[in-house]
């Protein structure tokens, strides 16, 4: 007897083989274990599973559940090898395993150089190592950081460089809730970086060879150029040029933070619902092909071809893949004369993307991509139904306002993980701005096909620019209500999960009418609030003294419950780049909310829950502590050996800040070995957080 979800599960084979290829990815990113293990173990289950197919009919339907759990452990272990052979530092010819003291490296560069606040950046991909005019093979791709120069701005995506500084590893600023940047950054393949000058390298003769990558690269340029040309007003060329093709070099920061605080990020995210009006629009172009059976393949065809090309010209993100993907399985569908679920599609196409890349299971592109279809399509009829509009207008408006809440209940526990907070007017930033930003996009890409006719694409420019203008102004304008951001939002892994349960369960109430629903959703919420009550019970509780790791400046927080002081130079505390990326993610992490001001004797010496901590920074002459201190922090680049200060005060512990120069600090941190003092440079070591 076929149940309803064993009929549901027929129909979509994909949502049973996607969740242990899923499991077999986090299984070996968090407990590796060894590729020949895996490849051993996935041949076993696949050679067992398809032993099955010789067994007689009878034996094959009792043994089912033995033959489905071997295919489930083919799956898991298929995940694990995906895993390890898409990490770039599982390649022998990887550079951090080829690198050697005294090697030169090539590399080509993958883009330009983008100038930055202190220097020029560029991704490179690695070729070889040079060692007595000897090439070695080596792979990778590093961040490249150029000091400001005028020769810089001469080199171009595909130039070839050749340098002998010794790369150095990617590492984290160690600061307490702070973006995971060494793993990000892995994940997309990039491992090392290296500050050069102009003296530090040289530039080989470019080889004229065809490249894909480059092409790609190229065009993109292109089309960054007729947006320079025709679009007026830097804030609006730059959301102009990430709406259409994802770059965002030249976007406004503070631009940026108001789209993600008014829950409109995703109209300047390219995802599928730019490829949705590309696809919309070639369907009306080349719509006439389908009138005959002998251009309908041309027809699809054509349309698969532009929808991928324009993928790749937005740099080929998670979001949009995830849509290209599920376009091309929709469109093949059809030729075929098949109507697949669009769960088994969306179970497909994420089945897909993992196997080729399984680190963008990480990806919050990815994530949020996919749950907000998935919301879309369980949620938006039965939303969309609660109402009925006769008037055409106002149902469009429903519509809308459908689409955006169904899409927000499943996005809503991953972006309040992620990002900590939740848009209050997402709904009304998404009525205004969704239709126009639409409007602006096809816009743009008429923009791209007239550019061969000035009149015409200046034309275009200007009621662009000005449409671009006026949706910004909708934004910051909303940015600035009362309420309209819900911040410093901090819930665990386990919350979310907890969420999603609450959200499928109030779903099975209220769209299947069982009872059973309403129950777990209770128990799911009241386990939810159990963890925050006691979450904020621990932060009441909690005291702790951190040195952030900045570069070039100090700060020195006291953390007594949730109330806080944070001592730093006002320049530091006024940076917002600062406070957005190390004190604002603290001080959720910590759940800080005032200021407190601990006792101190001056300005350099503080007692904090009986605990003496002094900041050094200046000659030991000039220190007028005497005696033990649990702490002495070292800031600056004072005049000062270690030898000196111990003479005047004996520190449990000595913490080395950013602001000490690095050849200065390494002094130090030897003078401390020899001496036997515990010492921690935060450049090397990342935040030093004391627990009192």
């Amino acid at each position: 007897m076929h149940t309803p979800a064993s009929i549901f599960l027929g129909k979509a084979p994909f949502l049973k083989l996607l969740p242990p290829l899923i499991a077999g990815i986090i299984l070996q990113w968090y407990c590796p274990l060894s590729l020949h293990v895996s490849v051993a173990a996935c041949s076993i289950a696949a050679i067992v599973s398809f032993s099955f197919r010789f067994l007689p009919a009878y034996l094959r339907f009792r043994l089912k559940g033995i033959q489905a759990l071997m295919i489930a452990l083919g799956l898991l272990f298929m995940g694990l090898i995906l895993t390890t052979v898409n990490d770039v530092r599982f390649k022998p010819d990887w550079l951090g395993h080829r690198f050697k003291q005294g090697l030169e490296v090539g590399v080509t560069l993958l883009e330009n150089p983008v100038e930055k606040n202190r220097s020029y950046k560029a991704i490179a991909a690695i070729n070889h190592l040079v060692s007595n005019n000897n090439s070695i093979p080596a792979s990778g791709q590093l961040i490249l950081y150029f000091k400001k120069d005028s020769i810089i701005k001469q080199l171009h995506a595909g130039d070839r460089l050749l340098f002998n500084k010794p790369p150095q590893e990617i590492s984290n600023s160690g600061n307490p809730g702070s973006f995971d940047y060494k793993r990000y950054a892995l994940f997309n393949g990039t491992t090392h970086q290296v500050y050069l000058t102009a003296n530090d390298f040289v530039q080989l003769p470019h080889r004229q060879k065809f490249s894909f990558d480059l092409w790609l690269y190229n065009t993109r340029n292109t089309i960054l150029g007729i947006l320079k040309k025709y679009i007026h007003g830097p804030r609006e060329l730059g959301l102009a040029e990430a709406l259409l093709i994802g770059y965002r070099d030249d976007l406004d920061k503070q631009l940026l933070q108001s789209y993600s605080d008014t829950g409109v990020v995703h109209v300047i995210a390219v995802s599928g619902m730019h490829l949705g009006l590309v696809y919309w629009l070639l369907t009306l172009a080349a719509g006439p092909l389908l009138k005959y059976r002998s251009t309908k393949k041309l027809y699809t065809l054509v349309v698969l071809s532009t929808l991928w090309l324009f993928t790749l010209l937005t740099g080929g993100a998670a979001s949009i893949v995830r849509a290209a993907v599920m376009f091309t399985c929709m469109l093949l569908g059809k030729q075929i004369n098949r109507n697949a679920s669009i769960y088994n599609t969306l179970a497909a196409s994420a089945f897909l993307l993992l196997c080729y890349n399984p680190y963008w299971l990480w990806d919050i592109g990815f994530q949020l991509s996919y749950t907000a279809v998935l919301g879309i399509v369980i949620f938006y009829k039965p939303i969309y139904n609660l109402i009925f509009i006769n008037n055409k207008l106002l149902n469009s408006v429903w519509q809308l306002c459908a689409v955006s809440i169904a899409a927000q209940l499943l996005t809503t526990p991953i972006a309040a993980y992620q990002f900590h907070q939740f848009p209050v007017y997402f709904l009304i930033t998404n009525i205004l701005v969704v239709p126009l930003s639409s409007l602006v996009l096809i816009g743009e890409l008429l923009l791209v096909v007239a550019a061969p006719f000035p009149a015409v694409a200046a034309f275009t420019g200007a009621i662009l620019s000005k449409a671009i203008w006026w949706m910004n102004a909708i934004i910051e304008n909303l940015g600035q209500y009362p309420f309209a951001l819900w911040k410093g939002i901090r819930i665990s892994t386990f919350q979310v999960v907890l969420l999603y349960i609450f959200i499928t369960a109030i779903a099975v109430w209220l769209l299947q009418q069982k009872r059973n629903g309403l129950w777990l959703a209770m128990l799911s919420l009241c386990v939810i609030m159990t963890c925050r009550v006691l979450s904020f019970h621990n932060a009441e509780k909690q005291k702790k003294l951190i040195v952030y790791n900045i570069s070039r400046a100090g700060a020195i927080d006291f953390i007594d419950g949730r109330e806080h002081y944070l001592h730093s130079d006002s320049v530091t505390m006024a940076d917002p780049a600062l406070q957005k990326n190390i004190f604002q993610p603290s001080a959720v992490l910590y759940r800080l909310q005032q200021i407190h001001n601990p006792s101190y004797k001056n300005n350099r010496s503080f007692i904090f829950q009986k605990q003496s901590v002094l900041l050094v920074n200046g000659p030991a002459e000039t220190i007028d502590v005497r005696g033990k201190v649990a702490l002495a922090v070292l800031s600056g680049n004072p005049r000062l050996y270690i030898a000196d200060l111990i003479q005047r005060v004996q520190p449990a512990q000595i913490v080395i800040d950013g602001s000490v120069p690095a050849w200065k600090a390494r002094y130090w941190q030897k003078d401390c070995d020899s001496l036997r003092i515990p010492c921690h440079n935060v450049a090397l070591k990342g935040a030093f957080v004391m627990n009192l």
